[in-house]
C-alpha cells in the first residue's frame, strides 16, 4: 500500500484488477500490482454493496428468488467472472492423475464438466441462500461475503506456499507488502467479527472455507495457483451466505 499519498493509485489499481467497472487505474510498473493487494477486501465490499443493493432494491417488487438470481449476476458482471473463472479451473484440475497433469489442466482455458459443476453449485448455493434472507439481512450477507471472500484470499496469497510454476505474477509475489497485507486481513476480520455473532459466524465460516481451500490446493498442486484464490473466494464467501442462512433459517437470527 505504501504510503499514504499511493492509497488513492493502489486502490484504483486493485479496482481495475478485480472489477469490470470504470474508476480503475492499470499498474504503471512492476511494483504497483503487489501493493494493490490489501485493497482488495474493500473492492469486494464495494461490489457485496452493489450485489446488495440490488437483492434489497428488487426483493420487494420481484420477490426473494428473482432478487437473489439478479443480485448474484450483478456480482458476477461486475468483476467479469473473474474468481468463478479460476473456481472452474481449479475444479477441472482435481480430475488430472498427477501433479503435473492437475496443473497442466489448470492452465487449458477451456472449461470442462468439473469446472461446469463447481460453477452451477456454486451459484446455486449463493442464489437459495440470498433468497432465505430478508431484504436488509441480505445486503450485508453480500457486503460480508464479498469483503472476507477477497479477505481469505488474500491472506492465503501472503501465507501460503506457492505452487510450481504457478502463474501468481512475478509482479503480484515479489512486490506483495506483507505488513500491510496482514494489516487488511486484521481489520476486514475485526470488521466482520464486530457485526455480532452473525458476523464472526461468517468469519469462521470464510476461514474454514479457506482452509479446506488451502490443504486440498497443497495436496493436489503443491500450494497454490492464482486460479486457487478465486476458488478460496468463492468457497469462502459461499460459507459465509449459507451461515448467514442457516442462522436466519434455524435461531431466527439477524444482521439488524
Amino acid at each position: 500500500m505504501g504510503p499514504a499519498g499511493s492509497a488513492p493509485v493502489s486502490l484504483r489499481r486493485a479496482w481495475a484488477f478485480l472489477t469490470r467497472l470504470p474508476g480503475g487505474a492499470h499498474p504503471g510498473d512492476d511494483r504497483e500490482p503487489g501493493r494493490s493487494v490489501p485493497w482488495f477486501p474493500v473492492v469486494g465490499a464495494v461490489v457485496g454493496a452493489l450485489s446488495g443493493t440490488v437483492y434489497w432494491a428488487l426483493h420487494g417488487p420481484l420477490g426473494a428468488p428473482l432478487a437473489a438470481v439478479l443480485a448474484v449476476a450483478a456480482g458476477a458482471v461486475a468483476t467479469g467472472c473473474f474468481h468463478e473463472d479460476g473456481l472452474a479451473d481449479t475444479a477441472d484440475a482435481l480430475g488430472g492423475m498427477t501433479r503435473q497433469r492437475r496443473l497442466a489442466i489448470m492452465k487449458d482455458s477451456r472449461v470442462g464438466a468439473f469446472g461446469v459443476l463447481a460453477l452451477v453449485l456454486s451459484t446455486l448455493v449463493r442464489v437459495f441462500a440470498v433468497s432465505s434472507l430478508a431484504a436488509t439481512d441480505g445486503l450485508i450477507a453480500l457486503v460480508v461475503a464479498h469483503m472476507l471472500g477477497r479477505t481469505m484470499a488474500v491472506g492465503m496469497m501472503g501465507a501460503a506456499p506457492k505452487a510450481a510454476g504457478a502463474g501468481l505474477g512475478h509482479s503480484y509475489a515479489a512486490h506483495l507488502p506483507r505488513a500491510w497485507t496482514a494489516a487488511a486481513v486484521v481489520v476486514t476480520s475485526a470488521t466482520a467479527a464486530g457485526l455480532g455473532l452473525p458476523g464472526a459466524v461468517s468469519l469462521a465460516a470464510a476461514a474454514s472455507g479457506a482452509v479446506l481451500v488451502g490443504l486440498v490446493a497443497w495436496r493436489a498442486f503443491g500450494g497454490i495457483t492464482g486460479d486457487v484464490l478465486g476458488a478460496t473466494e468463492q468457497v469462502a464467501e459461499m460459507a459465509v451466505l449459507l451461515s448467514a442462512a442457516s442462522l436466519a433459517s434455524t435461531h431466527g437470527w439477524s444482521w439488524t
